[in-house]
């Protein structure tokens, strides 16, 4: 794909300024870096990160049937979620293999936001917006839906001088959401987050993001804050054991093997890829998503083959890189459920060479609770 063809967010120009290095990411220009993976990812575990996420993508569902409507595209259940509050979800097809990873914002009975991956955003719209036919209005608000994430200890402290009304922010319930006034922005924010850390995700106008952009930055200097990239997202997700779409779930994939049966609701009525789940879930699992640590000398990544101690390959590394925080060489990856227990010994292919791992319990990280 050539340059001209990319999409940029209204944070561009701030990310060139900052000496981002830029890369071509789901059809858009994003930062991967500025000061370097570690340190970006050592800031959000310490301090503060900021993240530019407006390559999301946002689809607003209205009308009397619009819960019903999501309710059955999604896996989780959308019935019993109140005015301000988040859900983490998936959709399915009919297969009961994944479409997308989605959060679902339930505004009001009659008023729904669903979040899906940038790289999915063509497909999950075409999805809602066929089924949102003669039952609910359907609109896609992406283009003018910004979205950044402040994650990090001390996101809060950051907050707390943006002003009165996101000072109060930190009242504010995990999975929860509400109309803020931050640093003179009209905003949503959202307690939600990609990093195994708190803080917010924040929705704002397209054309106000850079400017709340510049502010947090400055609110947040001496406190530490740092423009982050896909780079450290990235580590962050994978310590905190999250998926990646397009990494460890895709349509070839299901909640249930990736280790997502907790978002899936099977006694909730039918929802596209009830019956397929059903099924998958009364048989006997062929593989499992596990977490696994590098012992020998090698880092495993994307796409390595997993092999077990004969040297058979058995399996494929789907995320995998050294985790700043933990200290270790991390990775996730699909292995037959025989060798799926925590301690079961292995080998990835580390271009060629076979280098040993071992299955361990996740998340790799986790923040303390306060």
């Amino acid at each position: 794909m050539t340059t001209d063809a990319l999409s940029r967010t209204p944070i561009y120009d701030e990310h060139v300024k900052a000496k981002g290095r830029i890369v071509p990411f789901a059809g858009w220009e994003m930062p991967v870096q500025y000061t370097g993976i570690v340190d970006e990812h050592q800031a959000v575990r310490n301090a503060a990160g900021l993240f530019d996420v407006c390559h999301m993508g946002e689809l607003e569902m209205r009308g009397q049937y619009a819960a019903q409507v999501v309710d059955y595209l999604v896996t989780g259940d959308v019935t019993k979620m109140k005015d301000g509050q988040a859900l983490y979800t998936c959709a399915c097809n009919e297969g009961g293999t994944i479409l997308d990873d989605l959060i679902i914002y339930r505004a009001s009975q009659e008023r729904f936001l669903v979040v899906c991956n940038a790289s999915n955003h063509g497909k999950i719209a075409a999805v809602f917006q066929k089924a949102a036919e003669n039952h609910c209005d359907f609109e896609d608000i992406s283009a003018r839906t910004a979205l950044i994430a402040l994650q990090g200890p001390k996101a809060f402290e950051v907050l707390a001088r943006a002003g009165a009304d996101a000072a109060k922010l930190v009242e504010l319930p995990s999975f929860n959401f509400r109309d803020a006034i931050i640093a003179n922005v009209r905003c949503t924010a959202a307690r939600t987050g990609y990093t195994g850390e708190d803080g917010v995700e924040i929705f704002c106008a397209w054309d106000d993001a850079a400017a709340l952009w510049r502010s947090l930055l400055e609110l947040g200097q001496d406190l530490g804050i740092k423009p982050c990239g896909l780079g450290a997202r990235d580590t962050l997700r994978l310590e905190a054991r999250l998926s990646l779409y397009g990494n460890d779930i895709d349509e070839t994939t299901n909640p249930i093997e990736a280790g997502l049966s907790w978002i899936v609701k099977l006694d909730k009525p039918m929802f596209v890829g009830k019956d397929a789940l059903l099924a998958i879930k009364g048989a006997p699992l062929p593989r499992k998503l596990v977490g696994f640590e590098v012992t020998g000398r090698g880092v495993a990544r994307h796409g390595y083959p997993l092999l077990d101690t004969a040297g058979n390959v058995v399996g494929i590394c789907t995320s995998g890189s050294p985790g700043p925080t933990v200290g270790k060489s991390i990775g996730l990856g699909y292995l037959p459920t025989a060798l799926s227990e925590v301690g079961s010994q292995f080998l990835v292919d580390c271009r060629g060479k076979h280098v040993e791992a071992v299955v361990v319990k996740t998340p790799f990280y986790k923040r303390a609770k306060k």
